[in-house]
């Protein structure tokens, strides 16, 4: 982190994220009803993916999705590479953004907002510069300023200098502006994954070793 202290969580943004998330998951339990029972039926148990990701400072939380893979392993009960595990089903979640709809519930927990850099992995954490680390000086989102200008398509330089950007720039204007492209992106399938990827290519950090792309 810098030396440059975050600002508090602003009371409206939460408000904001209060007063879309508790109608949208009322309007949504029947189809989060429907859609853990097709991830049930082809994924098996359970039917939620949860892992330990950074919040607010860097604070670990459990997020939740729905699962897009299955558990198959090879000989040496290795999972197999995500390319092979990823499903029909799972690569329609992935492409209309259904599995991250349990994520709601972080954001009722007041883990993540609607709109904000998305949670990484943990490991991330010491490999972020002290610029990129700003990310988490506000609440991570389900979608945010980096997912509707490129989503996994950009590099992640890329992705942190627009992460850094919202948090520089926020405003509930701003979240709705997001919210809305979102939508559009959704319905357009862009984004989804970088090529040779399921999703993304792991962070290695700034300097990679052999100079390779992050």
């Amino acid at each position: 982190m810098t030396s440059t202290p975050p600002k508090p969580i602003p009371t409206s943004k939460r408000l904001f994220d209060l007063a879309l998330t508790i109608p949208l998951l009322a309007l949504l339990s029947p189809l989060l009803l429907l859609l853990a029972i097709l991830v049930r039926l082809v994924h098996g148990s359970p039917v939620l993916f949860r892992q330990q990701r950074p919040g607010y400072l860097g604070k670990p939380f459990f997020i939740y999705k729905f699962r897009s893979m299955t558990n198959q392993r090879d000989a040496a009960g290795d999972l197999l590479p995500d390319a092979q595990r990823l499903t029909r089903l799972g690569r329609f979640l992935r492409a209309t953004s259904l599995d991250e709809l349990p994520e709601l519930f972080n954001v009722l927990r007041g883990e993540m907002s609607l709109v904000g850099p998305r949670p990484l992995l943990m490991q991330y954490l010491p490999r972020y510069s002290p610029e990129q680390a700003r990310r988490h000086h506000v609440l991570p989102g389900i979608t945010g300023w980096a997912q509707v200008n490129g989503r996994n398509a950009i590099t992640w330089q890329d992705k942190f200098r627009l992460d850094t950007w919202y948090v520089d720039n926020w405003s509930l204007p701003l979240d709705v502006k997001i919210l809305w492209l979102t939508f559009v992106k959704v319905l357009k399938r862009e984004g989804i994954s970088q090529p040779g990827h399921a999703t993304a290519e792991e962070f290695l950090g700034n300097d990679p070793p052999g100079g390779g792309a992050v």
